[in-house]
């Protein structure tokens, strides 16, 4: 019984059928006629079993050989596609894996210019158009891992070509190695000192500067200094670019001077008055503390009509220092401010910032002279009257007794 329900819940749908009309058909069994035909209906499932098998491997067997068939061609015909695509995409796949740095150190010279305000984007961009480093991304990713690339200055810069971009990054963030002519110009200096150290800086000839000065339609100057150059190289330190000329630099301290003065509030037509009674303090006051009194002094000499006497306005005429001759201090020259009263014609030197304010805003009080009765130290003292200021001049007279050779 347990064999017949297997049968007919797992086996052959059609023996289980037939097996069901014969048990309806035949008329009841002894035990012994249903083991034989229990025993029968085994064989013949065996049989039909092997039958089965065998049939069925035959059966199986193109359907295998087509399985492999159909693998080996899409095989080969990946293999055709890979071998296409290989040939196709060998560049794009060699350009990605290849490094976007050059090894370095690099070869050759060339300048490359940082220009003001330039972030790290258009840097990256010049060197890589300039073939210095191999590519944007590379310089981009050095300058992100090395702090220093926030110190770059605008400027121009020694380099090579094909260069790693690190050692790229390592030029440009040191300040030392910008292409630049560095000059300081003092207080208080006449142009023609200024253009022999700017000579000297620059390797370019005085002759040079000289003829500069007279492209008075080049230089900026306010339409009140009538082409007249002395008075506007305001005194500071300068960087100039590999390229700049003799007009370039004298044009960049004209600029700063207009600034300057532009900044303490005086409009273009007052220029020339205040750089030139700047120049006056810058020549007569020897302590800054001093400089707000002695414009005080020009102001309150002009306003009595009385000459100013200024040794520094008659050693502009000769381009001398020191106490004047005598020879000096007769000469008839308008720049000869014991002869004659009112201003110079212009400015007798280039001012600095403190004479410039001081012009600007003279201090209130009534002098009318001073002298320095100590030049070790620069000590000077202020008058109002005449009696008061001989009293000073005595001092100095002493301190010049008191230390021959230094008067």
């Amino acid at each position: 019984m347990k064999d017949h329900l297997e049968t007919s819940i797992f086996g052959d749908h059609e023996e289980t059928v037939e097996h069901l009309e014969e048990a309806h058909a035949a008329p009841p069994m002894s035990r012994r006629e249903v083991r034989e035909q229990e025993l029968a209906a085994r064989k013949r499932s065996s049989r039909r079993a092997g039958e089965g098998g065998s049939s069925g491997a035959a059966k199986g067997k193109p359907s295998v050989f087509r399985r492999l068939v159909v693998i080996v061609l899409a095989l080969a015909v990946i293999g055709g596609g890979v071998a296409v695509a290989y040939k196709a995409l060998k560049p794009v796949v060699e350009g990605f894996l290849e490094s976007n740095d050059y090894p370095g150190p690099g070869t050759g010279q060339i300048r490359v210019t940082v220009d003001q305000g330039a972030g790290g984007s258009a840097i990256a961009k010049t060197l890589a158009e300039q073939d210095i480093v191999k590519s944007s991304k590379a310089f981009i990713e050095a300058a992100n891992k090395d702090p220093r690339s926030a110190g770059i200055q605008p400027g121009v810069y020694e380099m090579k070509k094909q260069m790693k971009a690190s050692d790229a990054l390592a030029i440009l963030a040191d300040p030392k190695n910008r292409l630049v002519t560095r000059v300081t110009i003092p207080e208080g200096l006449w142009a023609t000192e200024i253009y022999a150290k700017l000579s000297a800086s620059s390797g370019i000839p005085v002759a040079q500067y000289t003829a500069a000065a007279k492209k008075v339609d080049e230089l900026g100057l306010p339409p009140s200094a009538k082409g007249n150059l002395e008075g506007y190289l305001f005194p500071a330190s300068y960087e100039f670019g590999p390229t700049a000329t003799a007009l370039d630099q004298l044009k960049q301290m004209v600029a700063e001077s207009t600034k300057r003065l532009d900044a303490l509030g005086i409009t273009p037509d007052r220029m020339e008055r205040v750089v030139t009674v700047a120049s006056l303090v810058e020549g007569e006051a020897k302590l800054d503390s001093d400089r707000a009194k002695v414009a005080r002094v020009v102001e309150n000499r002009l306003a009595a009509k009385m000459s100013l006497g200024f040794d520094s306005t008659v050693n502009y005429i000769f381009k001398k220092r020191g106490v004047p001759t005598q020879e000096m201090l007769d000469s008839n020259n308008p720049y000869n401010t014991r002869r004659f009263t009112g201003l110079p014609p212009g400015p007798i030197s280039n001012p600095g910032e403190s004479a410039l304010e001081a012009a600007a805003s003279p201090v209130a009080g009534p002098w009318l002279y001073f002298v320095t009765v100590n030049l070790a130290t620069g000590e000077t003292k202020f008058a109002a009257t005449y009696e008061e200021h001989q009293r000073n001049v005595a001092q100095f007279q002493k301190w010049c007794t008191d230390n021959k050779g230094k008067c």
